[in-house]
Parts: structure tokens; sequence; C-alpha cells
């Protein structure tokens, strides 16, 4: 069976233990997607030189925040790994050399999402790096990131859920304390403009988001939470129809906006 993809806009850890829309969201995801034979994950918290895979039997629950009550810390995702999908992965990408990685597990960005979709972590798991070692520690241009999740289509057709997890607006230096707190207007129009671009099938105006509006370098300070979901729209084939899971915020400048395709 193909799989579709997802882009989840994961947001704090805190969204582990609260009972709110979002987490709704997601055990209903759950209860409507065709099982997986394995989920790969492209993590937002996995920046490195070049790109890998975690080609682990058993990725270990990585804790990857800090100020958090105790209780997040105790909570483990024991799924185990899927070593042959990481390797197919790096045999099928041409663009660049993906590398396995035997050290990183699972970030939040992974466990803390699959938690509320897969709550019993009995599907295998793997994450995919970002390559974040261009022009003094920055990401790649996006359009290469955008151009090396298209060599990942044959994933959807090998029975893999791909999960791009990051978020649309994440800009921390701008949260409020409420996490009900009315989103910043800079970040419900960059949003909302994305949430267009999406619907058009204009995966180019993506790449090019500084374009979008003003609010652009405010919605994006940095790209990591970003680019995951240009690897999600990558991925998606003309007649895919694209259904947004959630839609609303966290914190005024968290944009948790999720979707699916396919």
């Amino acid at each position: 069976m193909k799989m579709p993809a997802l882009f989840i806009g994961h947001g704090s850890p805190m969204n582990l233990v609260l009972k709110n829309g979002f987490t709704e969201s997601l055990v209903r995801l759950g209860g409507t997607l065709p099982r997986p034979g394995a989920i790969m994950v492209v993590s937002a918290h996995w920046l490195t030189a070049g790109t890998y895979v975690g080609c682990l039997d058993r990725p270990g629950t990585i804790h990857d925040f800090h100020g958090f009550p105790d209780a997040l810390y105790k909570i483990d995702y024991p799924a185990p790994g899927s070593p042959e999908d990481a390797r197919n992965v790096a045999r099928m990408v041409k663009r660049t050399r993906v590398k396995c990685h035997t050290d990183w597990g699972l970030d939040h960005a992974s466990w803390a999402v699959l938690k509320h979709i897969y709550p019993r972590a009995d599907i295998p798991v793997f994450e995919m790096s970002l390559d974040y070692s261009f022009n003094d520690w920055s990401p790649k241009p996006l359009l290469y990131h955008y151009e090396l999740g298209r060599e990942l289509m044959e994933l959807r057709n090998n029975g893999v859920l791909v999960i791009g997890s990051g978020n649309i607006v994440h800009n921390l230096s701008l949260l409020e304390p409420d996490i009900n707190a009315p989103p910043c207007d800079w970040a419900a129009e960059f949003d909302g403009i994305v949430r267009q671009k999406l619907l058009d099938g204009d995966p180019m105006a993506l790449v090019d988001y500084e374009k979008l509006c003003k609010g652009a370098a405010l919605a994006a300070p940095t790209l990591d939470h970003y680019l995951p979901m240009l690897y999600t729209v990558a991925l998606r084939e003309k007649d895919d129809a694209l259904r947004f899971v959630f839609e609303g915020f966290q914190y005024a400048s968290v944009s948790m906006r999720s979707f699916q395709i396919g």
C-alpha cells in the first residue's frame, strides 16, 4: 500500500502530557492512517554536517529539552529501529552521500509526536537528519533540501510513513507564556500564506519563503523547524490530496499547523 506523508508541527515538549486540540488531533490521526511497515522522521532537532539516517536496531529515547517537569524525562518510547530501511534511504539518494549513524536515537521531534499517534511504540522508527553545515553552520539552500526530499518518493511505495516534524512558524524569542495566547499578526499572516500555497500546490513559493511576506524573517528566524515541511511537500505527487490535520497556534509564535498528503 502506498503510504501518505505527514508534516507535524510538534511544538513544545509539554504537549507530551497535555490534552488539547493538537494532541487530540494526533490521536485521531493514528486511528485513520494505514499501518506502515516503518516510519522515517525528518527531524528539526537533528542537525548535522552532512545527511545521516539512524541505523539502529533499538534507538534510545532522547530527552533533548531542558527546564521541563520531571515527569517528561521519565517518559520512554521504546520503538524498534529499522536499519534496513535506513540503509535503503542511503542507497536511493544520489545527489549527496547519506551516511548511517549509530549514536543518535529518537529526539522529541519524533517520539513526542508518535507517543500520541502510535502509543504502543510497536512500529519501527528511524530518523533522518538535516544537513546544517553550509555557509558557516547554516542549512544548504532550501531548494537542495526540497530536491533531496523528491528522491525519497520510493519510500511511500515501500510502506514507509515519512513524517517531517518541525513548525511552520517557530520563533522562541517572541513566545508568550500562555499556551493559548492569540497568534501575533505577522505569525498568522505567514502561516495563512503558507496554508494557501500548500492548497495551491506551489512548492517553489514555499522554497522561496522569504518572498511570501514581510514577516517571513520573524516566522522562520532559523530554518531548522521550517525545513522538515519541505521534505513532506516534496513527496506530493500530482493527484495527492492534501488535508490539514490541525490548524492553530501555541504561545503566540509557534504554528502547530499539521497536514497529510495522500
